[in-house]
């Protein structure tokens, strides 16, 4: 079953429909888990492959009763770093001796969510976060939860059980029905239309650059295969998360946002703040926070405290890149990430000791200065997703057929475009909300939406069948 597919639609709606015969507790309880174990079984039908993961939950339920035990809160060192051992043995990375690895095949899906779930679940519990007890099916469910398993949102277990063992659901009117179903057409859009074709387009480029012959043709390929890959991300990630939500609601649960418009985000710090949002509010609360805290305590210097705060942010966004996967690639990813994040907190630090805080506040809030931000914001992420989506052999085939200059050209113009392209975007943007009937935006209305989703709708699904060829896999069911 593809994970934005019409099968996982039409799932969805199966567990939708049992979810809400009946109100009580106890029924949504192991409703939500007879669904998230049957989701579970579309990926194998074998239990043998589930062993590890099964004992990976089996360990974060047994911790999660320690650290709710207070005798057992001065094991919580060692069993973050027991926690820590057992994701990165059963997601086999590279400096981990082949002898030590299991070998016969089983199953990680979901396990990079599920590690998150559980290490924040340990945390809290031992820092008395989490008031009720936990039972075993609130913590299946928190950790299994189909709509979230694959690819997030990371949602914090005092949010989940607000929602999953409220006595009384929360309310689902017509309105918010609406709503809901319209994140999903949107989001079906996104996967089944937009990310197929940017996918596409940089394959036809990539297939198509060895034959290239002339300058202006190997410029062109190398523009595409850089510039579509983080619009293609957007639109399968964001997409997927905007399915999972408007399913979430119906489920009388409210999932966190993801995305918020990160293209418009004027600096790589900002990016971060709006793109992947939950895993990076994550990193602060669990990495970044308890990091600086520490390095302060050891080195108690204002003067230091920025360039703390930078290293600090550099380890955080660092270990983006070690999460993401095993390889050499996504180290550099990480580093990447943090070299970005880190840069722009010593700029900023720079920029008010050169200009003054006023001065430089001025400066940013000029149109000039932040369309080239955002410009540059931009084609650093997409730099940056080389290492994300490709291996250090294709990506020396690319700067070889390309050849530095080109390749350095294709970036110049990535930037330029960007910046030209993302500040049309916003000011066209403005000026569509700007025009109002009956007091709200007329690209807000219930009317204009309807026209839309009903567009969207039919275009998706003419397109699937037309094409008559699976859903895209989401990206993030890799990590």
């Amino acid at each position: 079953m593809g994970t934005a597919s019409f099968e996982f639609l039409l799932f969805a709606l199966i567990v939708i429909v049992v979810f809400n015969l009946n109100r009580t507790v106890t029924w949504r309880q192991f409703t939500l888990l007879i669904a998230n174990l049957v989701f579970l079984s579309f990926f194998s039908h074998h239990p043998a492959v589930w062993i590890p993961f099964a004992s990976f939950l089996a360990f974060g339920f047994l911790s999660l009763r320690l650290m709710q035990n207070s005798s057992g809160r001065a094991l919580l060192i060692p069993v973050l770093i027991a926690g820590i051992a057992a994701f990165v043995w059963l997601k086999k990375y590279t400096f981990v001796p082949p002898s030590l690895l299991v070998h016969s095949p089983y199953i990680t899906l979901g396990l990079s969510y599920v590690f998150f779930r559980v290490l924040h679940l340990i945390i809290d519990a031992a820092n008395d976060r989490i008031e009720q007890r936990v039972s075993l099916v609130s913590y299946l469910n928190y950790t299994l939860n189909f709509t979230t398993f694959i690819s997030g949102p990371i949602q914090r277990y005092q949010d989940f059980s607000k929602y999953q063992l409220a006595p009384h659901p929360l309310q689902l009117d017509i309105i918010e029905a609406g709503k809901a179903f319209e994140r999903i057409v949107v989001g079906f859009f996104k996967v089944n239309v937009l990310s197929l074709m940017l996918s596409m387009e940089q394959t036809r480029a990539l297939n198509a650059l060895h034959s290239a012959a002339s300058f202006d043709q190997r410029l062109w390929h190398g523009i595409i295969i850089v510039a579509t890959y983080p619009l293609y991300l957007y639109c399968n990630f964001s997409g997927y998360i905007d399915m999972v939500i408007g399913i979430a609601r119906f489920l009388r649960m409210e999932l966190p946002e993801n995305f918020n418009r990160p293209f418009s985000a004027g600096n790589f710090m900002l990016f971060w703040s709006r793109w992947h949002i939950t895993l990076s509010e994550w990193l602060k609360n669990y990495v970044y926070n308890p990091l600086l805290m520490s390095a302060m305590r050891k080195y108690p210097s204002r003067a230091l405290e920025p360039f703390l705060s930078a290293f600090a942010i550099f380890v955080t966004f660092f270990l983006v890149g070690v999460w993401h996967g095993q390889t050499t690639e996504f180290l550099f990813f990480g580093l990447l990430q943090g070299s970005g994040v880190a840069a722009v907190q010593l700029y900023q630090m720079f920029m008010v000791r050169t200009l003054g805080r006023k001065r430089y506040k001025s400066l940013g809030a000029g149109p000039a200065y932040h369309a080239l931000a955002r410009g540059f914001t931009f084609t650093w992420f997409a730099f940056t997703l080389l290492w994300f989506w490709s291996n250090w052999t294709q990506i020396g085939d690319i700067m070889a057929t390309l050849s530095a200059a080109v390749f350095s050209l294709s970036l110049l113009a990535i930037f330029l475009g960007a910046t030209i392209v993302l500040e049309l975007w916003e000011r066209i943007r403005m000026l569509l909300l700007g025009i109002h009937i009956a007091g709200e935006p007329l690209v807000l209305s219930r009317y204009t939406r309807t026209v839309w989703n009903t567009a969207a709708a039919v275009i998706a699904i003419a397109v699937t069948l037309l094409m008559n060829a699976p859903a895209p896999e989401l990206v993030y069911k890799a990590f």
